[in-house]
């Protein structure tokens, strides 16, 4: 029986732990700038001043002015906040919903319960996600929490159907079947066995997930919709903004550069931590 060399598999790893390290510091690298922003942005911004023509620049206003002559970058450094921590709570709160109704879905042996936990979350699904919003918010008027419950409730079904599919193929396992007979407890079977199996799965998912929740949130504070008109957020700087965009180009790019950065550099976390190390293209497997 041949082995690989000890110093061939030092190697090797010495390769991937560097790639895995580039992957975290691209993905911090995007991402320190708005979640900077974000929480230090308010401390930092100024008192307000007096406010100058619309869309101009110049005058000690590093980005110009936004449609009703607010300084931009005091808008950018306080409109990052609400964006932040309602898309992080929205996502927070799906998945707390999710996670245990599609791992019982999954695990359970009675069809009866899991047609009736899984059928109602049909019925939310067959609505579009920015028509149910602006349903509850023209009978409604949610604020910025509102905001956060009402696009974690649209991102419910979606999520738990993912849990219950990996959940139902890991469950299907003879490992599962040897927890139970070995009198294992349904909490250590459902989150010891199966939730560790659907971990990367899971991952991966929030990472896409968290994606469209800043879309929803960002397109939903753009229709008014969690915000007051003139607010200060990336999201509605945008919207707003949009009207000027080739005058005072500034009000309308930085705010959605940030949305953009917070969105992708996720992404890059999220797909460096489900990096799992393999071999190299043109690299052999070793003979045993």
């Amino acid at each position: 029986m041949t082995r690989t060399p000890s110093s061939q598999v030092a190697g090797s790893c010495a390769v991937v732990r560097p790639r895995r390290a580039g992957r975290y510091a691209l993905g911090l690298a995007v991402i320190s700038v708005p979640l900077a922003l974000a929480v230090l942005g308010p401390v930092c911004a100024d008192d307000p001043g007096t406010r100058a023509a619309s869309f101009t620049l110049g005058d000690g206003h590093w980005f110009g002015t936004d449609f009703v002559g607010r300084d931009v970058w005091r808008q950018v450094l306080l409109g990052g906040r609400p964006v932040v921590l309602t898309a992080l709570a929205a996502t927070a709160l799906a998945y707390l919903v999710a996670l245990p109704l599609g791992l019982i879905a999954a695990l359970t042996h009675r069809r009866w319960l899991e047609e009736t936990l899984m059928r109602p979350l049909d019925v939310v699904l067959a609505v579009p996600s920015l028509l149910l919003i602006l349903l509850v918010a023209s009978v409604l008027t949610p604020g910025a929490v509102g905001l956060a419950l009402l696009v974690a409730l649209v991102n419910v079904p979606d999520a738990a159907r993912i849990v219950r599919a990996a959940a139902a193929e890991a469950a299907a396992r003879p490992a599962v079947e040897a927890l139970r007979m070995q009198g294992e407890t349904w909490w250590r079977t459902a989150v010891g066995y199966v939730g560790r199996s659907i971990l990367r799965t899971m991952a991966a998912d929030a990472g896409t997930r968290l994606t469209g929740v800043l879309y929803l949130v960002a397109t939903a504070a753009f229709l008014g919709v969690g915000v007051v008109p003139d607010a200060a957020d990336w999201a509605v700087m945008v919207d707003r903004n949009r009207t000027g965009l080739f005058v005072q180009p500034w009000a309308v790019v930085v705010p959605a550069l940030l949305i953009v950065a917070l969105t992708t550099g996720s992404n890059l976390l999220f797909d460096a931590a489900l990096h799992k190390p393999g071999r190299r293209r043109g690299e052999r497997k070793p003979r045993p």
